[in-house]
């Protein structure tokens, strides 16, 4: 599965679209993702859409929706995939399978999710199904409260860690200012974000409102081809590993405060890429929560276990810091419509590897890791991409 290649894509700005469902989102980056890939929709073999769904949208059945955006798609194979917040990625692997087969030589994967429709209390239940139901559909806060219960256990064995989820977020809300695509474009600063406030209340344990991710809209789409067909496009952005590791989905039956799931996931990919942590130049990682990230900094290989605090605190994770993680703002400030993520992870790290990233570009990126999860490390992808030219 390394030898494909990102040759286009897409991508609506995250928020809230009052004006937009599913099927119009779809429309938005569908066609553009081809047109930016320089090719036309007839020239696509096989069409993938990720979306999470499960009660966010009345409408089931989605895969044939992005046949609504031009006639040429028609008769195309068109699949849904779902894999939780992990699904953008899960779309993606489908399409790397069908190009390592021979199956095509171009594949459009789309990712979306309307998530506003729905009032607040709802879109807590429907988040919740990411988790195990039988043991934990009952926890206060919804999905933040999962959430919750990890990092109170993490707390609890290496003491209050508020200082560095208050750096994380401000890190990555002042990174989402250069992002056109971020749907909040704002630098809190790190004392709005470590203080609790009206504006800034708990949600969920220690988890404040500044350290969860934004219920959002949104759409991403990029096109794969294999990597010979790729190497007379005009730009291509090659898989150098594409990794999944799945793991329990209860928390009874893991350390969740190790998310050893993330940790296998990268090491695997490593092995694949023939690379190590300190090849690469940036990563975008899954940071629903900040909690999320600063386990992840520790699973990656960053830090040693229990420290993942002193590469918050100490900027190594900045934009100009060590290893710069989350350029785009993250999901804490870009948004996290569920479906989307994953495909616009891969995006954005397109766009740093291709010197297309503007304000956002990290200084001579030639190496871009993504990891995207699905609920709490349950369904783990990490992919490390490297421009093929």
């Amino acid at each position: 599965m390394t030898s494909s290649c990102i040759v286009g894509w897409a991508h609506t700005p995250f928020g809230k679209h009052e004006n937009d469902d599913v099927e119009s989102l779809i429309g938005k980056v569908a066609t553009q993702a081809v047109a930016d890939a320089g090719l036309e929709p007839k020239d696509i073999d096989e069409i993938v859409l990720g979306t999470y769904n499960e009660g966010f949208s009345p409408q089931g059945f989605p895969s044939s929706l992005v046949l609504q955006t031009s006639p040429d798609f028609r008769f195309k194979p068109a699949t849904r995939v779902e894999n939780a917040c992990a699904t953008g990625s899960a779309a993606i692997h489908q399409g790397l399978k069908t190009i390592a087969a021979g199956k095509g030589r171009f594949v459009l994967v789309v990712g979306v999710e309307k998530m506003t429709a729905l009032p607040g209390p709802e879109i807590g239940k429907t988040l919740l199904k990411a988790s195990y139901l039988k043991e934990e559909g009952e926890i206060d806060g919804g999905f933040a409260g999962v959430f919750g219960v990890i990092a109170n256990q993490y707390f609890q064995r290496h003491g209050d860690q508020s200082d560095a989820l208050a750096a994380i977020a401000a890190k990555n809300h002042a990174n989402g200012v250069e992002n056109p695509w971020a749907q909040m474009r704002k630098d809190l600063g790190y004392d709005f974000c470590r203080t609790v406030s009206e504006k800034n209340p708990y949600v969920a344990g220690p988890l404040k409102r500044t350290d969860c991710s934004l219920v959002s809209d949104g759409a991403a789409a990029l096109v794969l081809a294999d990597e010979e067909t790729a190497a007379a496009m005009d730009k291509a952005v090659k898989f150098r590993a594409a990794v999944q590791v799945n793991d329990y989905l209860p928390l009874s039956k893991r350390d969740i405060v190790l998310f050893e799931g993330c940790e296998q996931a990268w090491k695997k990919a490593h092995a694949e890429a023939g690379t190590s942590l300190a090849d690469l130049s940036l990563v975008e990682t899954h940071d629903c929560f900040t909690i999320a990230e600063l386990l992840e900094y520790e699973a990656m290989g960053l830090v040693p276990r229990g420290q993942g605090a002193r590469a918050a605190l100490e900027g190594w994770t900045k934009k100009d810091g060590r290893l710069p993680v989350n350029p785009s703002g993250g999901l804490k400030s870009k948004g996290h419509p569920i479906g989307a993520t994953g495909v616009s992870m891969h995006v954005m790290t397109s766009m740093q590897l291709t010197g297309k990233a503007e304000g956002m570009q990290v200084r001579d990126a030639t190496l871009g890791g993504i990891f995207n999860m699905g609920g709490a490390a349950v369904a783990n992808y990490v992919s490390i991409l490297e421009p093929l030219k």
